[in-house]
């Protein structure tokens, strides 16, 4: 799908969309949870709906009303199969939850996305007998996971950390996660661990480890989703485009790791700043923007970026070369030069929401088209509707 982007200045209010970092971590503690539980702020992304299908093909009951989902817990030993489309955060969530099943799973996703690498849980399943078999657009995995320390890379992906720390609470057993590496997006654990403690589970968080007590039990509860700061940058991006843009729906005591954005904004928007972004990565295409429509950027940091839904940084270089700015992508680093100016080209969207989110914001300095627009399903489906509010439009076009 192809949209066209006009050239406009944003103006008025705008409510963040809720944050899809909670809510895959809410729902999946309510369907552990003994009872019916209510999570309210849960959007219609393509993600949201991976990980409501992968809780329902484990055995658990939902029911969907607007945003609100109420889920009756408890998962089932059936072997099934769990589909998990273009989700990175519920197929590395899910595997070990599966493992409770005592029966095999078979996740199916996207190619791209089974190919953004498991190692994590290759090297802790060899080591307890658990069989894990991949193809090009599957992984099953059949075993019982057992309590124990666990040694993990923390600069890989926080997602694997999160993904034991659901389980690790109901073995029979005490059970210790040690961090060998230092720990890149740290606040994605936070928000887990925020999460788990919502639902009655104690994490014990140590120096680069976790002390994870056994034989704990999930309590029901009632939950609500806070606004989500990675969506809220591409939002906020326009204020530093001339905008004056009020976003609402965020909490300011918010442990998400993406708050800094704004801090980050400051910094592009008065110099030529050296900015890492190891702790939040997801930030990446839309600095890179925005340091393109300013004075250029050196952001570190970026080596994971290879592993997103899109190679971001080399997408994103192809992409801001066809606006005339310079861009180097180094193994663990961009550089992105100055001198933004109107495409002659369509722009590409690589089948990555925050690509397209990142390149609209910056067409609404010229105006321009961009191919693959309805990646932004995955995370964000409305997006192009709630920035046409702010004054922001733009068109499908054959």
């Amino acid at each position: 799908m192809k949209r066209k982007i006009e050239k406009g200045i944003a103006k008025g209010e705008i409510t963040a969309p809720p944050s899809k970092s909670l809510a895959h971590r809410l729902l999946i503690c309510a369907a552990l949870s003994n009872g019916e539980s209510k999570i309210s702020g849960i959007s219609q992304s393509k993600d949201m709906e991976a990980t409501l299908n992968c809780i329902s093909a484990l055995g658990c009951e939902f029911e969907k009303t607007g945003d609100d989902v109420w889920i009756k817990g408890g998962i089932k030993g059936t072997d099934t199969v769990l589909e998990c489309n273009e989700s990175g955060s519920t197929l590395r969530f899910f595997i070990p939850l599966a493992l409770l099943t005592g029966k095999a799973c078979t996740f199916h996703g996207s190619e791209r996305l089974m190919s953004r690498g498991l190692e994590v849980y290759e090297e802790i399943f060899k080591a307890q007998g658990i069989e894990l078999e991949r193809t090009k657009d599957t992984v099953t995995v059949r075993g019982t996971l057992k309590p124990d320390t666990f040694s993990v890379r923390g600069d890989i992906s926080s997602q694997f950390i999160s993904g034991l720390m659901f389980v690790l609470p109901l073995l029979n057993g005490d059970s210790i996660i040690n961090v060998t590496t230092e720990l890149e997006s740290s606040a994605y654990i936070d928000i887990t661990i925020e999460a788990l403690k919502l639902f009655g589970i104690e994490i014990t968080k140590g120096n680069n480890s976790f002390y994870i007590k056994g034989n704990q039990k999930y309590v029901c509860c009632d939950a609500q989703v806070e606004g989500d700061y990675s969506n809220a940058a591409f939002l906020d991006a326009f204020n530093i485009l001339g905008g004056d843009v009020s976003v609402l729906g965020l909490n300011p005591s918010s442990v998400q790791g993406d708050k800094v954005y704004g801090e980050c904004f400051e910094m592009i928007k008065n110099g030529t700043p050296t900015i890492d972004i190891s702790h939040c990565p997801d930030l990446g295409p839309v600095f890179f923007a925005m340091a393109a429509a300013h004075n250029g950027a050196t952001f570190t940091g970026t080596r994971r970026l290879k592993i997103k839904e899109s190679d971001r940084a080399e997408a994103m270089r192809t992409e801001l070369e066809k606006l005339g700015v310079a861009v180097t992508v180094l193994e663990n680093s961009v550089i992105v030069g100055r001198g933004i100016k109107a495409p002659s080209v369509a722009l590409c969207g690589h089948n990555d929401h925050r690509i397209v989110m990142a390149l609209t914001v910056a067409l609404s300095l010229f105006g321009g088209e961009i191919e693959g627009c309805e990646a932004v399903s995955k995370s964000y489906p409305n997006f192009f509707e709630e920035i046409a509010k702010i004054g922001i439009r733009s068109e499908i076009v054959l």
